[in-house]
């Protein structure tokens, strides 16, 4: 069976060595241990497509794998005899650049950052912006509609999707590869990929929007008594500067102090302590002159109106830089703290400082000593609510709690008719939650389009939907 994957894909192109297969298999925050037959690594769509039909011929299931980044588990297999991994990593092209339409073509294993890159060098600009940038893939975004901090002024993956090319789980190659902004005849496929976790199909291609290139930036590293103080300034902010405020994220005291210990470079901007702070992002494109004025007025408003305590504004592109990556910075400090329980979650934006603080309250008498880390972007409403293990507990007896804080979570965010799931996806960390936060006739209606699209189980089984 592997010497016809081998003579489909090249002898270098199928690895089934546990060695050689032990990166595709390990995920990072160490919550699921990978099984697999084999990794197979196609280097063209028609490859993948080859390797489809093989995989059905004999029966296997593929686990699509892009940067192996993923936080819900999604890109994990689990089986050494039935699953494979397909991985996009020698789908590596960028196809086309259209500079004057505003478009971009890329295969799926192309790093994001490499098409940042090549947007910024034919002075473009492609605001897809995540802490994991130097490493996942686009298809791997796509498949999870990868969020970030670039959401509030830009929206999610799939608002900067125009085009897919696609591999259907019988072999099928579906172009989609449009780079138009209208496109009116029918059922607007595209979507059915995007943010499916590679459950319906494997995203081979895409053309993505870009937009043009700011010719200003201010960045402002903000000190606050709470997040309510944070929302009004945020308000003041988008009423002056409109979709210009390209970022707005939320940081406690706690996540200053884990960056400052463990992140190399980090430290607290601002002379005195704060319980609250926010890393705030004015784009131009005009000029850095119009930013810093956009800046300078949304902190005199929002220090008259009595919200801020204290601001610093970045004097350089590299103290810009400096603030962006302390916040990027916060998920890897929390690992040298201990164990992590980590949740994705969102609620209406103008909840979000109440949901915070009910939150950190709750854990906090469920596991008494935890240190809540909520963090994130407050301006899109989401909040990446984690929750470090007490200082001196064992490790492994604090993630056995998992479970028990989720419920805590998730219990106040559906009081709040929030989301548990609000970039990272469901993957296998979260499937067992969907029939509680998914009625009937919703999970039927998304069982519906498996069947139609992968009425075999190809993709990704295990992931995204619940066993029936």
């Amino acid at each position: 069976m592997l010497s016809e994957f081998q003579n489909a894909l090249g002898s270098n192109a199928v690895l089934s060595d546990p060695n050689d297969m032990q990166p595709y298999l390990r995920e990072w925050r160490g919550l699921f241990e990978g099984k697999a037959l084999a990794v197979v690594r196609p280097s063209t769509t028609q490859q993948v497509s080859d390797a489809v039909k093989l995989a059905c011929a004999h029966g296997l299931k593929i686990i699509p794998q892009g940067g192996n980044t993923g936080l819900v588990g999604g890109q994990m297999a689990n089986d050494a005899e039935n699953h494979i991994i397909l991985s996009t990593d020698r789908l590596n092209a960028i196809r086309n650049l259209d500079s004057d339409g505003n478009s971009i073509t890329a295969e799926a294993g192309v790093v994001l950052e490499r098409i940042q890159q090549a947007a910024s060098d034919a002075d473009r600009f492609f605001p897809l912006s995540l802490g994991s940038q130097g490493s996942c893939q686009i298809g791997g975004n796509i498949s999870s509609n990868a969020g970030g901090t670039g959401v509030l002024a830009y929206g999610n993956t799939r608002d900067l999707v125009l085009g897919l090319e696609v591999v259907l789980a019988d072999g099928r190659i579906w172009n989609g590869l449009r780079a138009l902004r209208k496109n009116n005849t029918g059922y607007d496929l595209k979507q059915l990929f995007i943010g499916a976790e590679g459950t319906l199909g494997l995203v081979t291609a895409t053309t993505l929007k870009l937009f043009p290139k700011p010719k200003g930036r201010q960045v402002s590293f903000m000190g606050f008594d709470s997040p309510h103080a944070a929302l009004a300034t945020l308000n003041i902010a988008q009423g002056l500067a409109g979709s210009n405020l390209t970022g707005f994220e939320l940081i406690p005291r706690i996540a200053i102090e884990f960056t400052s210990r463990h992140l190399e470079g980090a430290r607290d901007p601002l002379e005195t302590e704060h319980p609250w702070y926010a890393v705030v992002e004015i784009s131009s494109g005009r000029s850095d002159a119009e930013a810093e004025s956009l800046m300078a007025e949304a902190f005199e408003q929002a220090y008259e109106a009595g919200h801020i305590n204290d601001a610093v504004l970045a004097s350089s592109v590299a103290q810009q830089n400096a603030f962006w990556h302390l916040r990027h910075g916060i998920s890897e400090s929390q690992k040298p703290e201990g164990g992590s329980i980590k949740h994705d979650v969102s609620v209406p934006v103008s909840k979000m400082p109440d949901f915070i603080l009910e939150v950190s309250t709750a854990v906090k008498s469920e596991i008494p000593g935890c240190r809540p880390v909520p963090f994130g972007h407050l301006g899109d409403g989401n909040i990446h609510f984690n929750v470090s293990q007490p200082i001196g507990a064992d490790r492994a007896e604090y993630m056995a709690q998992w479970d028990q804080i989720n419920a805590v979570v998730y219990d106040i965010v559906g009081a709040y008719g929030g989301s548990i799931s609000a970039e990272h996806g469901i993957g296998r960390l979260k499937a067992k939650s969907m029939p509680d936060i998914k009625s009937d006739v919703e999970l039927d209606m998304m069982r519906q389009v498996k069947k139609a699209l992968d009425p075999d189980g190809v993709f990704n089984p295990g992931a995204l939907l619940p066993p029936e």
